[in-house]
């Protein structure tokens, strides 16, 4: 089995400061950043997806901005693949998937933002297109959302959107345990 570490997002607007910062991006960004140090010690292959908004009107995102580029805590080094998108799933319009297949790889370690929208879109994705996923919970952060006048607490949205992936589409489990699975 081989496999890559996929870290979706993790972007300076996420984080406190920024265009939309999350709840618990700090300590989000510092567990993606533990996973990837031990990546990259044992040789995963690494994969940054880095969004770039094309919309009309986007407030965050936005090219050429300060908020766009990938976080220290995770910062990209020269070698590793950074994917641009502009869409949730990180598979739609961009070279991920043959870049994957082309390493021989068949399973995703993944980390990132927004639990409940990119990191949702592209562990369902990568579950479709065959891939085993194992999806770091600890290194992914959400925001609150509001439904029909209900509040969602940012801690609930990300726990139901951990859960509905847990199974049928990934392994959900903190960075100790993925690390633990690694050769």
């Amino acid at each position: 089995m081989s496999q890559a570490l996929l870290l979706i997002d993790i972007q300076n607007d996420y984080f406190p400061g920024g265009a939309m910062a999350l709840e618990g991006s700090i300590v989000a960004g510092l567990r993606a950043g533990e996973l990837l140090a031990a990546c990259r010690q044992r040789g995963v292959p690494v994969v940054h997806v880095q969004h770039l908004s094309t919309r009309p009107g986007a407030t965050f995102f936005v090219p050429n901005s300060a908020g766009v580029e990938i976080h220290s805590c995770v910062a990209p080094l020269a070698g590793e693949a950074v994917i641009h998108k502009n869409f949730p799933n990180s598979f739609r319009n961009t070279g991920l998937l043959e870049h994957l297949r082309g390493m021989g790889c068949d399973e995703l370690l993944i980390g990132g933002m927004m639990s409940n929208m990119c990191i949702d879109a592209t562990v369902r994705a990568a579950a479709d297109l065959g891939f085993r996923c194992r999806l770091a919970h600890d290194a992914c952060a959400a925001r609150a959302l509001s439904f029909n006048g209900m509040e969602v607490s940012a801690a609930q949205v990300h726990a139901a959107f951990m859960a509905a992936l847990q199974g049928l589409y990934a392994e959900v489990a903190g960075v100790e345990k993925l690390l633990a699975g690694l050769p």
